[in-house]
C-alpha cells in the first residue's frame, strides 16, 4: 500500500494498531484533538524557516497561544474525561499527538506546563509507557528540532527548485 498524505498515513496506522478509538464517536473526538495539536505543531515546525525578525516576533505568540488557547483546552478535556487519556480508556493517536506537541513547545519554553498539572501528569504517564519511553531516548528515530544547518539546506533546495 502506498500513501502520501501525512494525515491519511497516521490515521491508517492508528486504526491498524488500535489507537483510533472504539467507534465513530471516539474517532470524532480523536480527530478533533489531533487537528488542534496539528495546528499548534505546525506553528512550531514552520518557525525555523521564518526570517529572523519573524522568529523573534512569532515565538512569544506561539507560546502565548499554547498557554492560553491550546493547553487549557487539553487540561479541561483531561479533567472532564477523568480517564488519564483524552478519549476512551486506552491510549489513542490523540494522546501520542498531544505528547509530541507538548515536547515541541517545551523545547522552546521549558516551563510552559507550569500552570497545567493534569498535562504534567499526562506527559509523565504517557512518556513512561515502554514503547514511547524507548522512542524518546537519545539516538531514537525521533527527530530533533531543525538546526541552522538543516534549515540552510532546506532553504537552498527550495530556492533551486
Amino acid at each position: 500500500m502506498k500513501m502520501v498524505q501525512t494525515k491519511a498515513i497516521l490515521s491508517y496506522i492508528a486504526g491498524k494498531h488500535n489507537l483510533y478509538g472504539k467507534g465513530l464517536k471516539e474517532r470524532a473526538f480523536i480527530d478533533t484533538y489531533v487537528e488542534g495539536t496539528t495546528d499548534l505543531m505546525q506553528m512550531i515546525l514552520t518557525l525555523p524557516f521564518s526570517p529572523p525578525e519573524a522568529k523573534k516576533k512569532n515565538l512569544p505568540l506561539i507560546i502565548e497561544k499554547a498557554k492560553n488557547r491550546y493547553f487549557p483546552a487539553y487540561e479541561k478535556a483531561l479533567k472532564q474525561h477523568g480517564q488519564g487519556f483524552l478519549v476512551g480508556n486506552q491510549l489513542s493517536w490523540a494522546d501520542v499527538h498531544l505528547l509530541e506537541a507538548i515536547l515541541m513547545v517545551e523545547e522552546k519554553e521549558p516551563t510552559v506546563l507550569s500552570e497545567f498539572p493534569l498535562l504534567q501528569g499526562f506527559k509523565t504517564r504517557i512518556s513512561n509507557m515502554p514503547t514511547i519511553k524507548k522512542f524518546l531516548q537519545p539516538g531514537s528515530q525521533r527527530k530533533p528540532q531543525p538546526d541552522d544547518k538543516y534549515v540552510a539546506t532546506v532553504m537552498k533546495i527550495l530556492k533551486e527548485g
